[in-house]
Parts: C-alpha cells; sequence; structure tokens
C-alpha cells in the first residue's frame, strides 16, 4: 500500500512540475462582439469577414474592421533550483537537521532475527494420532 500511494505521489508532483513550468498562448478571434474561434498552442480560424486591404492608396476613406484578434500568453516558471545559498543559517539549519531525522526514520535491521530459531521443539514420546484413529474391517 505505501509503494502504491508512493508512486501516485510521485507521478501527481510530476504532473505539477511539468503544468508549472509549461507556457501556451490562448488566441481568440472575434467578429464583433461574438467570439467565433478560441485555440490554444495554434493560430485560430478566421470568420472570413475580415476587411481587404485596398490597392488604391486612399487616405481620405477609412473602414473600421469589424474582427478582432486577441492574444493571451500564459508564461510558466522558468526557474525551478532555489539556490542554497540564499537561504538564511536559520533555514540551512532546519533543512539539514530535517534531512537527517528523515533518513535515520526508516532504519532497518542488521540482520534477519529469528527467535524461533533456538527454539527447540518437545521430544515426541508416543504419537498421539494412531491412539485416536480408527479402522473399518
Amino acid at each position: 500500500m505505501k509503494q502504491i500511494f508512493s508512486k501516485i505521489s510521485s507521478f501527481l508532483m510530476a504532473i505539477v512540475v511539468l503544468f508549472s513550468t509549461m507556457s501556451f498562448t490562448v488566441d481568440m478571434h472575434y467578429c464583433g462582439d461574438t467570439l467565433v474561434d478560441t485555440a490554444i498552442f495554434h493560430k485560430v480560424k478566421s470568420c472570413g469577414m475580415e476587411m481587404q486591404k485596398p490597392s488604391i492608396v486612399d487616405c481620405s476613406i477609412k473602414v473600421k474592421d469589424c474582427c478582432s484578434d486577441e492574444h493571451f500568453v500564459i508564461d510558466g516558471q522558468s526557474e525551478l533550483q532555489l539556490s542554497f545559498d540564499t537561504l538564511t543559517f536559520d533555514q540551512q539549519l532546519f533543512v539539514a537537521s530535517f534531512v537527517y531525522t528523515y533518513i535515520n526514520l526508516f532504519e532497518g535491521l542488521e540482520e534477519n532475527v529469528a527467535l524461533y530459531r533456538e527454539y527447540v521443539p518437545p521430544l515426541v514420546v508416543k504419537q498421539i494420532y494412531k491412539f485416536d484413529e480408527t479402522y473399518l474391517i
């Protein structure tokens, strides 16, 4: 049971580390005020109603495009390793004493102790099971 719990907890901790270090982008495409498409890890598909850029340069007419794209970048944690030098002396003392007590908590026995090894069984004087047997002839 302890091994199963240990494996499950180590797997969950690996998942936490994976998701805390992973960064991703969320892209959203709006057509007017309506959300048309949302995509994670790739570009969104457009609705096809974007304004075409005019080939003739005419600055007098400006038309507002009804479509818009939004991008949200969620950055993951980039530095996981905490330097032992930045800890104060009290924190270093706590970490050292915790590691020492945790290692000594699970001390095993040097040898396999069997208490019955030196036990001498009693001598059998009579075979009692033969007295209780009945034979059918």
